[in-house]
């Protein structure tokens, strides 16, 4: 049997054509008006040239999983070869994702170009940097941290209370050292010091901004919406207040022109933004998503983690903010996985077990209800592991099936787009049926926030209700009271169940959400609702990616993937 090569292995060995040719295919003009080439492989789409672009009618298929396990589920492999499957079969399709960022690539994770032979590419440069679209995020968030300390020093104008300061400082890295931090130690007058934090920037509220943006006066408008900090007498201080919306916008006016690259099968690829899908919704940006829309029938794209968190939030947070509306969902699942909800271990995963795996079904029964929910038709892909053995496969199948749901076996991490063509014909068949006009969203913007919650809670988690002291009850009124009622919530939680317990696996019902806390989000325009224990600055595990990552002789990089 011959050796299984590896991602970074296969991704080399890729006959990738310059991007001008990639971007020819959607009859896009080799020009400095279109597009701007970073090297042979990578451009920036211009705005100018995308807003002049004409709307067309095509379909929007988002890509959600099952409740992510350690055994692992592929939504970015399987949307690099569903899109590559519709184009094998004769249609224009491209694939919309989120970029990967350095703290996995160093910690535990790993990146986020796809894998096996469903890869988008160069996968080393999308993983490490890429264009610097998540350092000028990083320092766009930490100029206004700065303006704020500034303002203090030279006079305070604006009466900012130093112990009510919400902004807090990012860096694109996992370290816990960072978590909390004194500043302004320097023994000068009029130094304050003070207690800070760092986030990892994909949780900065500037990459949600940065997604949700539909063009650059909607950024710099929702930037200066930011909530930095309170007077002593409780009142918010805005970014523009500032004046710090101006500079930030700048620091962001290249970044925010979408990525292109191509996967390996020389199909059009567009990698823009990162935000997290717990303290944020999960999604690439709206820009990069409805400039895709206006090149191509048929755009495949994902959101962060299980679709009880990422495709929620999709339909709930992004959608609305866009005027979105998907044709179907494809829901990625694997027999790996559902044993992992069965009750069976990562290392017995290998294993045949027919019991575990009817065990773990409800999970993804749930995620088909739950998806419905939103008015739209759903498909499960079954992500084949040369593990899985035909009676399992089956399982899924009759189960589907039972429940008036297709399902496609999809082998395209070994085969590419030839391994998703089942896939991508029922994609198609299920976009000629779908009446968008069905879609809607789970909850209205007029009913109050805590009713926002409790919805999600009871539709999505199954849970039976919520539980609320009295000061996240005041938050929660001040915040309604200022005029941000009718924003969408955004709940973080973990993602490894549908309750705040990650151990509860399958699919828990009858737990009750408690609330821990309430985020005002004012220039993303959402209210983030955190239960359970979240982490928002990662630490890096025992033994680090980091700790095998290096140059060899050849300068090429080993031990990333």
């Amino acid at each position: 049997m011959s050796k299984i090569k590896s991602d970074i292995e296969i991704a080399r060995a890729s006959n990738m054509k310059p991007i001008g040719d990639i971007l020819g295919k959607f009859d896009i003009p080799d020009n400095p008006f279109s597009f701007s080439p970073m090297g042979h492989h990578i451009a920036k789409l211009n705005l100018e040239y995308i807003e002049k672009l004409k709307e067309k009618k095509s379909n929007l298929i988002l890509v959600t999983a099952i409740t992510p396990t350690p055994a692992g589920e592929g939504k970015t492999t399987t949307s690099v070869g569903l899109s590559d499957g519709l184009n094998k079969i004769g249609k224009k399709s491209i694939v919309c994702l989120r970029e990967p960022s350095l703290g996995p690539s160093f910690g535990m994770k790993g990146g986020a170009a796809g894998g096996g032979y469903a890869q988008v590419v160069p996968m080393e440069q999308i993983n490490l940097h890429f264009t610097g679209d998540f350092h000028a995020i990083t320092s766009a968030h930490n100029l206004l941290a700065a303006l704020i300390d500034n303002h203090i020093y030279w006079g305070n104008k604006l009466n900012i209370d130093p112990e009510n300061i919400v902004w807090k400082r990012v860096v694109d890295l996992n370290d816990r050292g960072l978590r909390k931090i004194k500043i302004n130690l320097e023994k000068l007058k009029a130094n304050i010091p003070r207690e800070d934090s760092f986030d990892i920037t994909v949780a900065s509220e500037v990459m949600a901004i940065f997604c949700l943006s539909n063009s650059i006066k909607d950024l710099e408008d929702k930037i200066g919406n930011i909530t930095v900090a309170y007077t002593k007498d409780k009142k918010p201080i805005y970014a523009k207040d500032l004046r710090a919306n101006g500079p930030m916008t700048v620091l962001l006016k290249e970044a925010i022109r979408p990525n292109v690259v191509q996967t390996l099968e020389n199909n059009l690829a567009i990698i823009h933004g990162g935000p997290f899908a717990n303290i944020a919704h999960g999604c690439n940006s709206i820009i990069a998503t409805k400039t895709a829309l206006k090149l191509s029938e048929y755009v495949i794209t994902e959101a962060g983690f299980g679709a009880d968190l990422g495709g929620e939030k999709f339909c709930d947070i992004k959608c609305r903010k866009a005027g979105l509306k998907p044709s179907c969902v494809v829901l990625v699942a694997t027999i790996r996985a559902l044993k992992m909800h069965g009750g069976v271990d990562k290392d017995d995963l290998k294993k045949e077990n027919l019991d575990a795996l009817k065990k773990g079904m409800p999970n993804l029964e749930r995620h088909i209800h739950n998806i419905k929910k939103f008015g739209l038709e759903v498909i499960v892909a079954i992500n084949h592991f040369i593990t899985d053995t035909d009676k399992e496969v089956e399982m899924i199948q009759e189960q589907c099936t039972k429940l008036g749901i297709k399902v496609s076996l999809c082998t395209h991490w070994l085969d590419g787009g030839n391994g998703t063509k089942d896939l991508a014909n029922n994609v198609v068949d299920l976009c000629k049926k779908s009446d968008k006009s069905n879609f809607k969203y789970l909850y209205s913007d007029q009913i109050p926030i805590l009713e926002k919650v409790e919805k999600i809670a009871k539709e999505i988690y199954s849970a039976k209700g919520i539980e609320v002291n009295e000061t996240i009850k005041e938050q929660v009124k001040k915040i309604e009271q200022a005029g941000f009622g009718k924003f969408p919530v955004c709940i973080a939680k973990t993602q490894y169940s549908f309750s705040t317990d990650p151990k509860l696996k399958g699919a828990p019902s009858g737990h009750t959400l408690f609330i821990r806390e309430v985020r005002l989000s004012s220039g993303a325009e959402f209210v983030v609702v955190v239960c359970g224990s979240i982490m928002t600055m990662p630490g890096l595990p025992r033994n680090p990616a980091a700790d095998n990552i290096k140059l060899n002789n050849k300068g090429e990089i080993e031990g990333l993937f």
